[in-house]
């Protein structure tokens, strides 16, 4: 792939306020967030732009290839809705992109190629080019140096309008997020 790629933001709906979430893609409760923004987006009636900033997480063993794949599809024909494709590819099949208990079970037997396969199979995009674009750590290392510049360590995290707001949670329900944007 030439030089000339970027990184599409993850940046869906319209509005003057700003809901940025902090996801780690195979966390549940970061699945659980992911699953309720398009209908938050949709009930917002234009008055709430939400970002998704990658929140990869060691203990999460594919967190670092998949966030990476991620930011990978978002260079492609389609940027950040690739992006949310292979996001949602991840969430349905959750269990086949982690470890049970964080250190065992079958996918200790995969390789980065197996969840690259795996991404392009459930999500119908081919990931294994824009994956190996030069330079794309930047955008990997950007969404974390944006964490890290706001004290989040963890998945999910919500900002409001550019303050933390511990308040919310993935367990809320969507009208419950939409009244803090009202």
């Amino acid at each position: 792939m030439a030089n000339d790629w970027h990184a599409d933001p993850l940046i869906w709906g319209e509005g003057p306020q700003l809901l940025e979430v902090f996801l780690e893609p195979t966390c549940p409760f970061s699945v659980k967030t992911f699953n309720k923004l398009d209908d938050f987006v949709a009930q917002s009636e234009g008055n709430v732009r939400v970002q998704i900033w990658l929140q990869s997480q060691p203990w999460h063993m594919y967190s670092g290839v998949i966030t990476r794949a991620i930011l990978a599809a978002s260079t492609l024909e389609g940027g950040k809705n690739s992006a949310k494709q292979v996001m949602a590819a991840v969430a349905a099949h959750r269990e086949e992109f982690e470890f049970d208990h964080h250190c065992t079970g079958p996918n200790r037997d995969a390789t980065p190629n197996d969840i690259l396969k795996r991404l392009e199979d459930y999500s119908g995009i081919e990931l294994v080019s824009a994956f190996e674009i030069r330079g794309l750590e930047q955008a990997v290392k950007l969404h974390t140096k944006y964490a890290r510049q706001n004290g989040i360590h963890v998945s999910p995290t919500f900002m409001v309008n550019g303050l933390i707001d511990a308040g919310m949670g993935s367990g809320d329900a969507v009208e419950e997020w939409v009244k803090k944007f009202d």
